[in-house]
């Protein structure tokens, strides 16, 4: 792919234009080849990337001014520059398009929101003996990857019974080289413990061997060698051995029972399902593996009531598999726009055949009906959810006397015990309800503060905030800017917040104060704001309901990030703040101690003998457990 380069920066002459005069005058230097267009507003802003077999010819399209729809007209108008790529095939030219759209999120195209990397398993080789665990993101660990999985829920039940039937090691490599006796998982029969050699590698490798078979699909093979090992230990009157065989097969068979979806029809597919209504969309996606079904999601884009539903489903799959693996076979509802061209770039990008297909009969059809009856279902339960949630922000808007209905709430709480591991937790909500890929959480760093100091930490939190939008929004970017924020607190904690609001200059977005009622009873909420007596809404309220939700969010976001910075200080290992302690010497000790903490009682003398611990070492490991 190359850049076309004479028209991607205007001259000082085509910077007059705009529109479809300036589209016009671009088209007059395109080549009649294969190419990915982008259409730039003001201030930079990119307001549409397309691709196309003729660019020359498409752009052209533009400039006629015969439009289909009034929101096309209105992008041309919009237009105030032109950036262009040339590819080499039409294909290249689709795949540079979607890349574009999921980095640049162009406002006139359908955009896939809320996506995520899926959780996988993986059988990680990088190590004698292999570790099963769940992954995400891309595929940088030596090892053998199966999924996707559809939630992280559907992941760890699998893990779970994974390790009652093959008993694989979950632990990180660093544990699995400093134990000295079995864990607790050796004991309730889901490790073998190869860490100490209660099982030969070679005896593991086979279980390892077992697991990946199952993944792939072949579990009727391993239960079945299961059930002959089983019935042989039986004959020998081994009956432990027996037992622990009979666990293991009806754990295989309680996640093959969960997940099995007639193998012999599908065996490695993703289904779709697209159902569009007033102006919204939801696609369904299903995941197959290895004959099993593991999950699905649904997503709904960001549409426009002109989009037909083939264009719909092009821009989803395209966007969905940008950063994904793409299977073998994709089944759908309705066959994408230019579907022959989805095939071919799918398949240039996966390095094999890809079909897409809509299934006209058989089970491969219901299945695709199944996800569409999952899809309207869900679009109808989204559609009534976004109903009342527009009325609630409407009440919001009532209660605090906001000129309009909030398009983005934030919501503040700190969580600490006693000024330690303090954390300031933001969560935000609009219309679609919780927006979790917005929520932040803020490690208190200030130095200054007392423990336990509330009005502090807020201020702490709300100024780094606040500090960052207001460089957004210097870079000309406003996105993020609330229209409420809500602080959990009442008088002192609100004039906290407005000093610190005030000093950035943003003092012109409304801010209201939660007080819990008396005993911290809920629904006797006092409300501050700046200007008027602190007041109560209506018990039974919808609106003091929904507030008392995003308060609770907060609140329980605040808490779990508080709960898992101090699980990760109590999980420091005092070693670690030894100098001259590295990973190999810290290794040594705990070989040679078992853990820290025999490490501290240790004398100095017996420190001495550890390899690689010399006496002025050995001194200050003595003294760094006994201050």
């Amino acid at each position: 792919m190359r850049p076309v380069t004479d028209d991607a920066v205007p001259s000082s002459a085509e910077t007059a234009l705009s529109g479809a005069a300036l589209i016009a005058d671009h088209a007059r230097r395109l080549p009649d080849s294969p190419g990915v267009y982008r259409m730039i507003g003001d201030d930079g802003e990119v307001l549409y990337v397309g691709k196309a077999r003729s660019l020359k010819k498409r752009v052209v399209q533009y400039a006629q001014g015969r439009f289909h729809t009034n929101r096309i007209a209105h992008m041309v108008d919009l237009t105030r520059a032109m950036e262009f790529a040339q590819t080499r095939t039409e294909a290249d030219a689709l795949l540079l398009e979607i890349n574009l759209i999921k980095t640049m999120k162009p406002r006139f195209n359908v955009l896939l929101r809320d996506d995520k990397s899926f959780p996988e398993i993986v059988i990680r080789r990088e190590h004698p003996a292999a570790q099963l665990r769940k992954h995400r993101g891309a595929h940088t660990i030596k090892g053998d990857y199966f999924g996707p999985f559809a939630s992280a829920g559907a992941v760890n039940r699998t893990l779970n019974t994974l390790q009652k039937a093959f008993l694989l090691r979950s632990c990180s490599d660093s544990v699995y080289e400093s134990r000295t006796r079995p864990c607790m998982l050796h004991q309730i029969r889901r490790c073998a413990a190869p860490c100490t050699g209660l099982i030969a590698l070679d005896d593991y490798g086979k279980l390892v061997e077992e697991a990946e078979a199952f993944l792939r699909g072949k579990s009727r093979a391993v239960m079945g060698r299961m059930s002959q090992e089983m019935q042989a230990a039986s004959d020998d009157l081994e009956f432990e051995r027996a037992a622990r065989l009979r666990d293991r097969i009806r754990a295989l068979s309680a996640v093959a029972a969960e997940t099995q979806v007639n193998p012999e029809s599908v065996e490695e597919a993703d289904v779709f399902a697209l159902h569009a209504e007033g102006g919204q969309a939801c696609v369904q996606v299903f995941f197959f593996r290895a004959g099993q079904n593991w999950g699905n999601r649904a997503y709904f884009p960001r549409v426009d009531k002109a989009d037909t539903d083939a264009e719909v489903m092009s821009a989803f799959i395209g966007q969905f598999y940008d950063d994904k693996p793409i299977p073998r076979q994709v089944l759908v509802n309705v066959l994408p726009h230019e579907h022959e061209l989805f095939t071919e770039a799918f398949s240039m990008k996966a390095g094999r055949k890809v079909e897409i297909a809509r299934p006209q009969r058989g089970e491969k059809k219901g299945l695709v009906d199944q996800a569409a009856l999952n899809a309207r279902e869900a679009l109808g339960r989204k559609m009534a959810e976004g109903s009342a949630q527009s009325k609630l922000l409407a009440g919001v808007a009532e209660a605090f006397g906001l000129e309009a209905p909030p398009e983005r709430i934030e919501v503040y709480d700190n969580s600490h015990i006693m000024g330690t591991n303090a954390i300031g937790g933001m969560v935000v909500a609009g219309p679609e309800g919780f927006e979790k890929n917005q929520y932040r959480k803020f490690n208190i760093k200030g130095t200054e503060l007392t423990p336990g100091d509330d009005y502090g930490m807020m201020k702490e939190v709300l100024r780094r905030r606040f500090s960052r939008l207001v460089k957004e929004e210097e870079s000309g970017d406003d996105s993020a800017r609330p229209d409420l924020v809500l602080i959990d607190g009442g008088q002192g904690q609100l004039d906290a917040v407005l000093e610190v609001m005030a000093d950035l200059g943003v003092d012109d977005i409304a801010v209201v104060g939660v007080a819990k009622g008396p005993d911290r009873d809920a629904g006797l909420e006092r409300f501050f704001i700046p200007g008027r007596t602190p007041f109560m809404l209506e018990p039974k309220s919808p609106v003091l309901y929904y507030l008392q939700r995003l308060r609770d969010e907060a609140h329980r976001f605040a808490i779990g990030a508080h709960r898992t910075r101090r699980t990760m200080e109590m999980k420091r290992n005092p070693l670690d703040e030894i100098e001259g302690v590295g990973p190999g010497r810290k290794k040594a000790l705990l070989h040679a101690f078992g853990s820290a903490r025999e490490v501290g009682k240790a004398t100095v003398e017996d420190l001495m003998k550890v390899d690689g611990v010399s006496a002025a070492l050995a001194e200050r490991i003595h003294a760094h457990f006994r201050k």
